[in-house]
């Protein structure tokens, strides 16, 4: 039997992962609570849960606080964070806290139901695309080969990200328009494989 617990401040989609496992044969759900607080209200010493489902914004404590919290009272309890956050810093942040999972609220129940089984085993269930980016951040492909599919101008505004400019001082700095920033933006994101200006810079100094 593997003993769930679940944090969520939605209380249809916590209903609706209560409702199904505790429907599903071999899982047993000992607390369901809207915040880390409330969890931790309910959580008694004769309730020992094995997995917690954990939502990360959340009304108090955010759910990857709450991560160190859960380990501190548990050390074998593990956490999934079942969230719609996929940016890096959320992921790393959750990963280097202790979660043993991190899935996207879009994942069907099926899929997280085969999550908590993988983790149940030994596993690290992650969502494809930040499975992906884990991979991709501990084997990143050569920034200079991916530069060079840069346009001149996309070159321009890259560097002055990496300078740390907003995209209002770049916008000015090249007299173009906050739109036009946004649009290379978002191709540079695209042809350098990153999804966020921490990455973006962060590959500078790899």
């Amino acid at each position: 039997m593997i003993r769930l617990g679940i944090i969520e401040d939605d209380e249809e989609i916590r209903t609706m992962l209560d409702q199904y496992f505790g429907g599903q044969a071999g899982f047993s759900v000992l607390l369901s609570a809207s915040s880390v607080e409330d969890f931790f209200e309910q959580w008694t010493d004769a309730i020992h849960p094995d997995i917690v489902l954990s939502d990360i914004g959340l009304p108090g404590e955010s759910g990857i606080k709450g991560i160190s919290r859960i380990k501190r009272r548990a050390p074998r309890c593990q956490v999934i964070m079942l969230t719609v956050y996929d940016d890096a810093d959320r992921v790393f942040q959750a990963l280097c806290n202790g979660a043993s999972g991190y899935l996207l609220k879009q994942t069907p129940l099926a899929k997280i139901r085969e999550a908590v089984l993988s983790l149940y085993e030994g596993g690290a269930p992650m969502s494809p695309g930040i499975a992906r980016m884990v991979v991709e951040h501990f084997n990143p492909k050569n920034t200079r080969d991916l530069a060079e599919n840069l346009t001149p101008r996309e070159a321009q505004i890259a560097a002055a990200i990496e300078e740390g400019l907003t995209n209002k001082e770049v916008a000015i700095r090249l007299d173009i328009s906050l739109e036009t920033v946004k649009y290379h933006i978002k191709n540079i994101y695209e042809k350098l494989q990153v999804n966020s200006r921490h990455a973006l810079i962060s590959r500078k100094y790899r």
